[in-house]
């Protein structure tokens, strides 16, 4: 409802970040603005409303007295909330623990900027004197060395731009204190990788309030210089702020959340290639449409709306509409949908949308399970699954229906670019995003994103999971893009898959198959398909059978021997 130029959340200082938790924030003076007119919506000075939204709402919600306080006026009536304003949402107070950066170690990959849920951890290359110049001003000694402990000198960002002629810039890791909800899971991935830079360390008032001081350097020494993001290198769009971080964190999510985490990859992908006022969203009823807008917060930069489960393909037909006939062609317009949104109660109008060969893009949040609802199994569940609905007991075995593969149905549309991916892959996910994006006409991507309470895994897996998913052939990796030639075998790729001419694959040093039992060994759904012994129920076997014949059918249709 409002510019999203207007208002930058890198600049913004929460206020409950300075006052404290409950207590009065200056939102609440007795001169902020009086209540909006209730009659007319389209009588509303937005700007204004605006302004007096973020004083007067946001201030009385830091305070826990907004629900039963302010009067509804027009906005509320019409469930409106300017855009950003999750930004001012302070999450201090959740978890223990705060992400550490050990500088030496880090080599600026950028995968934990990337894989974290709720833009707690940004990353920023600066050239080295403008650097030393923020620093020299801090007088401070202790702060002028812990925030000297945020910078690293990398290969990537110091040395390759130097011998291109640029100053070397020193590569910055900054946790926002506010928006961390202390998943660890940037701990995680920077493990896996092999790198150790991150920790997680017990928080002190100490430390908060340096790493509030780092973070306001994060703000002064501005955005990353366009010279030094590499377009090769994905993972370096969330540099650039004022393109690709659209998603300012905030967000009511669980911690470790994996849905957020593909949100942001895909805002942050259409921005950084089309602009940040070039992208709308329409979602669909679902955990994301709950966290998204927890009223007051709203974590988007960009205009969205949302739906019922089962007609956001519908509406986004409608807006397309709107929009080509204003000229608006250029403007990306993508759906957000969950398993009921895309696999079942909604599916029908996505098959419908797609037939229309308009120019729209799905993002399908594939759980495997109802996560909005209370952990129904619905047709994206596996076989064997436990979950409400799917009972595992004498009489029936959890789950029991086969998984639909919403990517072959799509992609059996004809003229459609089908990607099944997940945020984990950061280049596979990234260059499904801006392909679908440069595609000209309807476009899904069916992204695996991890529910930590339903799939029984720690806050700190989402990443970690999902590249086991792919590895099991539980949720293989693939592209279809009709651009590549005429038939299936020449459209459809899959490459980014471990050993794919294999039915499994296998781990280099051992040899052991990396199989769907191995898979369902790391999650607590399927914990009741074991027995005591450890070997798995002939109902999870059944589950690995059908999972390798999907994959020797995709095998098949690329034409893989």
């Amino acid at each position: 409802m409002s510019d999203p130029s207007s208002f930058n959340p890198l600049e913004a200082v929460p206020a409950e970040a300075e006052s404290g938790r409950g207590t009065k924030t200056p939102g609440l003076a007795k001169d902020v603005h009086q209540s909006l007119p209730t009659d007319h919506l389209l009588e509303l000075d937005l700007e204004a409303y605006v302004a007096d939204f973020n004083a007067r709402v946001i201030g009385a919600y830091a305070a826990g007295t907004g629900s039963h306080t302010l009067p509804a006026d027009s906005g509320v009536a019409r469930s409106l909330i300017p855009a950003g304003t999750a930004a001012l949402r302070d999450f201090s107070y959740l978890a223990p623990d705060l992400p550490e950066l050990t500088a030496e170690r880090c080599v600026g990959c950028m995968t934990c900027v990337t894989e974290c849920p709720d833009t707690a951890i940004l990353g920023r290359a600066i050239p080295e004197p403008r650097v030393e110049a923020e620093l020299a001003a801090v007088a401070d000694p202790e702060a002028r060395e812990f925030l000297r402990a945020r910078w690293a000198r990398t290969r990537k960002y110091f040395e390759v731009p130097a011998r291109k002629g640029f100053p070397g810039a020193l590569f910055g890791i900054f946790v926002d204190p506010t928006k961390c909800k202390g998943c660890a899971e940037c701990v995680q991935v920077c493990a896996d990788l092999g790198y150790h830079a991150l920790r997680m360390v017990p928080k002190t008032e100490t430390l908060l309030t340096r790493s509030r001081q780092a973070f306001q350097l994060f703000r002064r020494v501005g955005p990353t210089p366009r010279e030094y993001i590499n377009d090769k290198a994905l993972a370096d769009m969330m540099l650039a702020d004022e393109t690709a971080l659209l998603y300012v964190g905030g967000a009511g999510s669980c911690m470790g959340c994996g849905e957020a985490t593909a949100i942001r990859m895909m805002v942050a992908a259409t921005g950084f290639a089309y602009g940040r006022e070039s992208l709308g969203i329409v979602a669909a009823t679902g955990c994301n449409t709950v966290y998204c807008s927890t009223y007051p917060y709203n974590p988007f930069l960009v205009p969205w709306t949302n739906s019922l489960f089962e007609n956001a393909p519908a509406v986004a037909l409608g807006v397309r509409a709107k929009w080509d006939q204003r000229g608006w062609q250029a403007t990306r317009l993508w759906v957000i949908g969950g398993d009921g949104a895309m696999y079942d109660i909604g599916f029908q109008s996505l098959s419908r949308m797609l037939a229309a060969g308009m120019d729209i893009k799905v993002l399908v949040l594939d759980t495997q399970v109802y996560s909005n609802t209370g952990g129904q199994v619905s047709t994206a569940s596996f076989l064997a699954q436990e979950a409400k609905m799917a009972a595992v007991g004498p009489a029936v075995p959890g789950k029991t229906e086969r998984r639909k593969e919403l990517g072959l149905i799509c992609l059996m549309h004809g003229d459609v670019y089908v990607a099944q991916t997940t945020p984990a892959h950061i280049n596979h996910f990234y260059r499904a995003i801006l392909d679908a994006n440069s595609f000209p006409g309807p476009a899904v991507v069916i992204a695996y994103t991890a529910c930590q309470p339903e799939h029984g895994i720690g806050d700190d897996r989402a990443a970690a999971q999902a590249q086991l998913a792919v590895a099991s052939r539980a949720f293989p990796l693939f592209t279809h893009d009709p651009r590549r030639g005429a038939t299936i075998r020449e459209r459809l790729s899959l490459q980014g898959n471990p050993d794919v001419k294999e039915d499994w694959y296998r781990h280099p040093r051992t040899g052991e198959p990396t199989d769907f039992v191995t898979f369902a060994r790391t999650e607590r759904r399927f914990a009741r398909q074991f027995r005591a012994d450890g070997s798995p129920s002939p109902a999870l076997l059944a589950a690995r059978e059908d999972r390798l014949a999907n994959w020797r059918r995709l095998q098949e249709l690329a034409g893989v021997p």
